[in-house]
């Protein structure tokens, strides 16, 4: 049900028109252009510099390495939970939570676009260790049908910012906000169904962490309670399990009826 870390980046560069020059065994090798190097790059003084002296400039390149048991290879080792992969997360979150597309179509007569809404999350779990999931849901407003993986389904289609000539949008009969309910809903049975043995692990060390603390205080003097107090309260915000699902971003694509279902 989870993307595809390498497909993920694959698609993410690829939307934000960046040039693929690899891409095989878990290696993605992108050519940035410059709109993606001042996101991604921290390198504000070097394109202050190159504007004011008239010129274009040279975004860089990015190796990234999905395949963890790939050895000796100059570039970024990117994983969930890596620094790149949340700078790219925020990256959507700060600039594209929402979009609105439609499929371009070659069309000769009236051509019916369905609704999809289309959700890309990220699920937390949180504790003694720390797990990302990134999740891409899209549900047809018009009939119900839910796709996992939407994003992964969607590639290779092309989109555009206006309706193509001859095709017509479908009113949606599910309203948006319902739909998105949907959503949340899969995934938290989703969530429910799994096996929670890393919340237990991380209540158990919780507990022994506090044991050892309270120990280390037990012949302390009154005042260094609150300190102990203190300590006991970072601890259970370090190891107390909790799950957190924070939404990437999303959009509705009118998509052609022909789309698989």
């Amino acid at each position: 049900m989870a993307i595809e870390l390498h497909s993920f980046l694959k698609d993410y560069f690829t939307a934000h028109h960046c040039e693929i020059i690899s891409n095989q065994d878990g290696v993605l090798q992108i050519q940035l252009n410059e709109k993606m190097d001042r996101a991604l790059m921290n390198r504000p003084f070097y394109w202050h510099y190159i504007k004011n002296m008239g010129r274009e400039g040279d975004p860089m390149q990015l190796t990234l390495i999905t395949n963890q048991e790939i050895q000796d290879l100059k570039g970024e080792r990117i994983h969930f939970g890596s620094p790149r992969l949340q700078q790219i997360l925020n990256h959507l979150k700060e600039n594209e939570r929402f979009t609105r597309l439609f499929q371009v179509v070659q069309a000769n007569q009236n051509t019916a676009l369905h609704p999809w809404l289309v959700v890309n999350l990220k699920i937390s779990y949180i504790g003694k260790h720390k797990k990302d999931e990134i999740f891409s849901i899209g549900l047809n407003l018009i009939n119900g049908v839910m796709k996992t993986e939407m994003m992964d389904a969607l590639h290779g289609i092309e989109f555009g910012m206006k309706i193509s000539d001859f095709c017509y949008t479908i009113t949606p009969i599910i309203k948006p906000q319902s739909g998105y309910k949907r959503i949340l809903s899969v995934i938290d049975q989703y969530i429910s169904d799994l096996d929670h043995d890393w919340a237990k692990e991380s209540l158990e060390t919780l507990e022994n962490e506090m044991e050892l603390l309270k120990h280390f205080y037990e012949d302390e003097w009154d005042e260094e309670i609150d300190q102990m107090e203190k300590e006991l309260q970072d601890l259970k915000e370090r190891y107390h399990p909790k799950i957190q699902v924070n939404i990437v971003n999303g959009g509705i694509f009118y998509l052609n009826g022909n789309f698989i279902n």
